[in-house]
């Protein structure tokens, strides 16, 4: 993306597609996340009682992408278990691929990333994605060993992305290595500040970002008179939660949308509607877990077909539910660029 002294914003051609192929037609973001790998094979070894096998994992998905994505503007999937979903996703969705392993070495301080070795954003685009997206876990104020790692790997990604003109969605997800708890009150009070310094940095050009998909700023289990806050422990007031929503917005100079970290639909919703009443321009989510989780004991003791049932009675109802929450407080992704007529799209120089 550039802004030459024309005034109107360029974006290359293939970027603007891929963006479009994921978006609704107001330019809202409204997919659906099941890109879990290593945590919902467990999650379905649990509910069997059993090992999952990898054809379970991919069956899950497949089921998934079938009955949901009617209801979604894109599908986040990964290369290893879920390229048979999309082509059982429905054709209004367009796909996001995951390039990351999934998880970390723990035995090496800073958590750091590393990529599927046997594919590259060429390959994923040729396997179907609009969209290539990276899973970061990113702390701030660790040291700068560390984090110059990070920012380099993300440079070459997005390198590699714009050379294939593809649009670049980085996620990043913060930690304390300190505190180590992230759902802890201790945490709650760190984490706007830290969520704010990687939307600042991932922002800049530098990285060839296209789009944040970021966690909220706030944890809303610790805001004061929220549904989600059941035992009293407090972190900010709802009036400060909305201005750190506000804060974070403003540090970030491209489009961004939310993540629901695992949370329950219920919590995630109540979440967004706490972002859209702070005015936040949040142009949409990948929602995952919030919307399919609780259909994995179906999965566990009925099989395809419970999981199904499940599905098209529940997952339908949170993703719609979810869509509702969009359609009232998301802005569309071009107006974080003056509106859709204020973007020239351009072709890649050969």
């Amino acid at each position: 993306m550039t802004q030459p002294a024309s005034g109107k914003v360029h974006i290359t051609r293939g970027k603007f597609n891929g963006m479009s192929a994921v978006s609704d037609e107001h330019g809202v973001i409204a997919a659906m996340a099941i890109d879990q790998r290593g945590s919902l094979k467990k999650a379905i070894a649990k509910a069997k009682g059993s090992n999952a096998s990898d054809a379970e994992l991919s069956e899950f998905k497949t089921i998934a992408a079938e009955v949901l994505t009617p209801y979604a503007s894109a599908i986040l999937l990964d290369p290893e278990y879920g390229l048979e979903a999309v082509h059982h996703r429905a054709k209004n969705a367009g796909v996001f691929l995951a390039y990351e392993k999934t998880g970390y070495d723990a035995t090496v301080k800073g958590r750091l990333p590393d990529l599927l070795p046997e594919w590259s954003v060429r390959r994923l685009v040729e396997a179907g994605a609009n969209v290539i997206k990276i899973l970061l876990y990113y702390d701030p104020d660790d040291t700068a060993a560390i984090n110059t790692v990070k920012h380099a790997f993300i440079e070459r990604i997005g390198a590699e992305c714009r050379a294939n003109d593809v649009p670049f969605f980085l996620e990043p997800i913060c930690y304390s290595d300190e505190i180590g708890d992230e759902q802890s009150l201790a945490f709650a009070r760190v984490k706007p500040d830290k969520v704010t310094k990687y939307m600042r940095e991932f922002s800049q050009p530098r990285y060839g970002v296209d789009v944040l998909k970021v966690e909220v700023p706030v944890n809303v289990r610790y805001v004061e008179g929220s549904q989600a806050n059941t035992d009293g422990q407090v972190a900010y007031s709802r009036n400060e939660a909305m201005e750190l929503f506000r804060s974070a917005a403003a540090a970030s100079r491209i489009p961004f949308i939310y993540l629901s970290a695992g949370v329950s639909d219920a919590v995630f919703r109540e979440t967004l509607e706490l972002a859209a009443e702070a005015g936040t321009p949040f142009s949409g989510v990948l929602c995952g877990r919030a919307t399919w989780q609780d259909g994995i004991p179906a999965y566990g003791k009925g099989g395809a077909d419970a999981l199904r049932a499940w599905l098209e009675e529940r997952g339908v109802q949170n993703i719609t539910a979810l869509n509702d929450v969009l359609t009232k407080g998301a802005k569309p992704w071009w107006d974080f660029y003056g509106g859709k007529e204020n973007i020239e799209v351009v072709d890649l120089p050969a």
